[in-house]
């Protein structure tokens, strides 16, 4: 006979295998607080550099300003239909998609030779910046029990909030360094 008391707390969503379960995943949830870091430095960090990204690719301030704006464009409709896209796949596959897709980006961007490339990797961290956003509070959630979401969440807030005071601050700073590649 089936005893309610010994049901198992663990609880699974039924389409992927990650599960709620008692124990809290914290390594997991800081390793979220540092992607939100990165993706939040990646987004802002260009704002203090368009000058000189204008200068470098042979830009007006305004085009170079409209790779702010595109990441956000994308970032709003990622948001609005990744969960129709990424609805059965498995979340921990879907973040590291996202997270790679922020790797590419920030190299695609790094390296643009011209405007388009550079609007195309901000496209793609655009879309990374609505993925990651659109699944973080569900994938806390997830990963620690109920009396531990207000934590978990504010850890991933933490890595916004210090993200964004320093992004700015330190991309200014590197704009203004010297550049020494290539010469000793």
């Amino acid at each position: 006979m089936n005893n309610p008391i010994n049901v198992s707390p663990r609880v699974t969503n039924g389409s992927d295998d990650i599960t709620k379960s008692e124990r809290p995943r914290w390594s997991a949830v800081f390793a979220m607080a540092l992607c939100v870091a990165v993706l939040i430095a990646s987004e802002f960090m260009p704002v203090s550099l368009l000058s000189p990204i204008a200068h470098d690719l042979g830009l007006t301030e305004g085009q170079a300003g409209q790779a702010i704006a595109i990441s956000g464009i994308f970032a709003v409709l990622t948001s609005l239909f990744i969960t129709v896209i990424a609805g059965r796949l498995d979340r921990r596959i879907v973040l590291i998609v996202f997270t790679s897709l922020m790797v590419f980006s920030g190299v695609v961007v790094a390296f643009a030779p011209n405007y388009l490339t550079l609007m195309a990797g901000r496209a793609l961290l655009g879309v990374t910046i609505g993925g990651f956003w659109s699944m973080s509070a569900a994938m806390i959630m997830r990963l620690v029990p109920a009396e531990s979401v207000p934590r978990g969440l504010a850890i991933i807030y933490a890595g916004n909030a210090l993200a964004s005071a320093i992004a700015a601050p330190m991309g200014s700073y590197h704009g203004g360094a010297p550049c020494r590649v290539g010469n000793p």
